[in-house]
């Protein structure tokens, strides 16, 4: 979006100004209530109340807007593709063919779709409490949710925070796990996609209309009842879940590095494996994607083309290692040790990339933008809300 682009480059100008310990303008649009008794300079004073520096209460007021936008896409994968129960779903009756391509990936996935958004409803819910419990306000989007949703059979049809309908999947996470090199020494290194045609165009994770599932029927071998179409927005779900729980899994920890309050460390310690433990499961189910190939052009198609194949096949560990960043084989799943702190060091397996250099709120909230979930947002106001949230976590510094 040339909004979002927009105002990354500004964000160096923003951070200057906020080192002043001037409030920024930007804030004042979250509510008098942002930056609590009128303290400035995120990290240098602490709030009376809780012993929290302004610093640690802007990181949790990011999180907890993020965790707000993970469970509105999560909420919608499980109206149409979850177990169906009052916890989570609403008792819809989910879609049953949406439901069984994805059983493709895994016969679990319906499952795992309904925990994942059990998890992430349970994040916002825990940090909106702990921020009020600490005389701390609070993120509320849902004035933002205002983008249409799927009117497929399962879906409430509520409007929405996030667009599942018109997504560019970055797909360069499967390689960074499976390679030696660690994008946080060299972020232009290169990672080869996993599925390369969903990082172009527009596809979709779930069935727009009941156009998107007419043609197919559950059998003994849905492989072969369900069209390659709805297989192809179930394989495009499977890598999208393992593309927001990545995402999750660097950010947490990266944050963690500008907390000053112990307390609030444990809660982003505690969180932020649950993300890790998220995108393991889905990195493994999205490996069992089946080759295919499917040209969005039916109604409400984007006309985007996607191929899959078959990545238990791909190529594996060399010796050497490849430093090309091209290592792909399906079944690599734990994370292959890497170059951290200094190259003088031996490899180890990690989390990457955590970085505060690199990564962080910003980073984190552009790759959203980068992956379209936001298409479709009618109030200008959302990007700027998000992107203040972002800048005044990533402004918070550590004291000690």
């Amino acid at each position: 979006m040339a909004q979002s682009e927009t105002l990354i480059k500004k964000s160096a100008n923003r951070r200057a100004f906020l080192k002043t310990g001037i409030t920024a303008a930007g804030a004042a649009t979250m509510g008098a209530g942002l930056l609590g008794g009128g303290l400035s300079a995120f990290g240098q004073e602490r709030d009376g109340d809780g012993d929290l520096t302004q610093g640690d209460i802007a990181i949790l007021r990011f999180l907890n807007a993020l965790e707000q936008i993970e469970a509105d896409l999560w909420i919608q994968y499980a109206e149409l593709g979850g177990t169906q129960d009052k916890e989570v779903s609403g008792v819809n009756g989910g879609n049953p063919l949406y439901t069984g391509a994805l059983s493709i990936l895994d016969g679990d996935m319906a499952q795992y779709i309904h925990d994942n958004t059990d998890d992430e409803i349970s994040h916002a819910a825990f940090l909106k409490a702990y921020l009020e419990s600490k005389g701390a306000e609070a993120v509320d989007l849902s004035r933002f949710a205002t983008i249409p949703g799927s009117t497929a059979t399962g879906s409430t049809g509520k409007t929405r925070l996030t667009n599942l309908m018109q997504l560019t999947v970055d797909t360069s996470f499967w390689s960074q796990y499976r390679s030696i090199t660690n994008i946080d020494f060299d972020p232009s290194a290169p990672f080869v996609q996993a599925v390369p045609s969903l990082n172009i165009g527009k596809h979709t994770a779930i069935p727009r209309t009941d156009a998107d599932t007419a043609g197919s029927s559950l059998s003994g071998d849905n492989t072969t009842s369900i069209t390659p179409h709805l297989q192809a927005i179930a394989f495009t779900a499977g890598f999208h879940f393992a593309f927001i729980e990545a995402g999750g899994s660097s950010l947490y920890p990266t944050l963690a590095q500008k907390v000053t309050n112990l307390e609030v460390l444990r809660v982003l310690l505690s969180i932020g494996p649950s993300e890790t433990m998220h995108f393991q499961t889905w990195q493994d189910k999205a490996g069992n994607a089946l080759p295919l190939t499917d040209v969005d052009n039916g109604p409400g198609g984007t006309g985007a083309t996607v191929t899959f194949t078959t990545l238990a096949n791909a190529q594996g560990e060399t010796n050497p290692e490849s430093l090309k960043g091209d290592t792909l084989q399906a079944n690599l799943i734990m994370p292959e040790p890497t170059h951290f702190l200094n190259k003088k060091f031996p490899p180890v397996a990690i989390i990457r990339p955590t970085s505060t250099k690199n990564g962080g709120a910003v980073a984190s909230l552009q790759s959203f933008v980068n992956d379209g979930l936001f298409i479709g947002q009618k109030n200008p106001e959302f990007l700027r809300v998000m992107f203040s949230l972002a800048e005044e976590a990533d402004e918070a510094q550590r004291r000690f």
